[in-house]
């Protein structure tokens, strides 16, 4: 039986459909890229500093960081394994979803791990440290799990906040009821250490969150526009289709720690599209061209149907725009294969 790992789950894949051998990409050239980016890559994430970019992906047993001075050379980019973990360690294996910052002068990469195996039960998230100019020099150090001690359950893809003068942390947890995803906040007291309340922020409620089982609000991800706060989430299960983002929004001086803050998306704001070759479309981040003067979203998705939650999942981008109340516009997926104009400044 194959498996499909589920973000926390163990699902039997669907079986898949026949599946399209892709056509030949155009000739790179000077003002175009074709997507995918890599042949695969989960959760892809980019951070951005002096010049480069920093990409990474799931790569389920270590931790790597792409550099490039350009996004759409992502594929000539070498890669920089940053971590291996100790085989028998409580976070040995199925690293996932990899989220790099520079915070206060120092670097920290937060992922979520657990026991080697197939086991997923016992995954929870974690932070190195590494005080070097560029993160793929120097020695990462390793801070522990960052967690909630009175809440100590189920936890994965977690991201940072900075609101009000504070860092927060969202991440897809259980309550220790059930398995359902849901996202949780809690405040910061600095880059590992979690302090106060755990908060639910949302759950699966919508029937385009509730694709599964498992049902699913993961991946959370912050965006900020026009005096907004933007939380850009993956609902339903990784390994169906249907896998989506949707949204949640509040003002950028809002407390984010009040569910009341935050008004949630009624229907997806990016989603699927057959016609483009793209299926289950999630687990995104956001990037600034080269010049500073676009907006980017960086995403996976299967390039055929019921190629499930695995590492069929490939990386693509593309420049999405604004509403005129200030919220993003990620239109719909580019076709695979099919020039794109570069990022300005590339």
């Amino acid at each position: 039986m194959v498996l499909a790992v589920a973000c926390g789950k163990e699902k039997a894949a669907p079986a898949p459909s026949p599946v399209t051998q892709p056509t030949t990409p155009p000739a790179p050239n000077n003002t175009t890229f074709t997507n995918p980016l890599l042949p695969s890559g989960a959760d892809p994430w980019v951070a951005q500093k002096d010049g480069f970019y920093y990409y990474m992906n799931t790569t389920y047993t270590d931790l790597r960081i792409w550099k490039t001075a350009k996004m759409s050379d992502l594929s000539l980019a070498n890669s920089t394994t940053i971590w291996r973990p100790e085989a028998n360690s409580p976070a040995g294996g199925n690293l996932w979803a990899p989220e790099l910052y520079f915070f206060d002068g120092k670097w920290y990469v937060y992922y979520s791990a657990g026991p080697a195996g197939t086991n997923l039960g016992l995954q929870r998230t974690w932070v190195l440290e590494n005080s070097a100019a560029d993160p793929t020099t120097g020695t990462w150090i390793n801070k522990g799990r960052v967690y909630n001690p009175n809440a100590d359950f189920w936890a994965i893809d977690g991201t940072v906040l900075e609101q009000n003068n504070k860092r927060y942390f969202i991440w897809s947890g259980h309550d220790g009821v059930n398995g359902v995803q849901r996202l949780y906040i809690s405040e910061m007291s600095n880059p590992w250490t979690l302090t106060g309340p755990r908060v639910e922020l949302s759950s699966p409620e919508h029937p385009w969150e509730n694709v599964g089982p498992p049902y699913v609000n993961e991946g959370p991800e912050i965006i900020k526009h026009d005096n907004k706060t933007f939380l850009v989430y993956s609902a339903s299960f990784c390994g169906t289709d249907s896998y989506a983002l949707g949204m949640l929004t509040a003002t950028a001086t809002a407390d984010p720690m009040l569910p009341a803050s935050w008004t949630k998306s009624s229907k997806p704001v990016f989603t699927q599209s057959p016609v483009n070759r793209a299926f289950a479309t999630g687990h995104n981040g956001f990037f600034k061209s080269k010049d500073g003067q676009e907006d980017w979203l960086i995403y996976h998705a299967n390039s055929n149907p019921g190629e499930g939650c695995v590492e069929k999942r490939n990386p693509r981008m593309q420049k999405f725009n604004w509403n005129a109340d200030g919220s993003p516009n990620f239109g719909t997926p580019v076709a695979i294969n099919t020039p794109v104009t570069k990022p300005g400044g590339e």
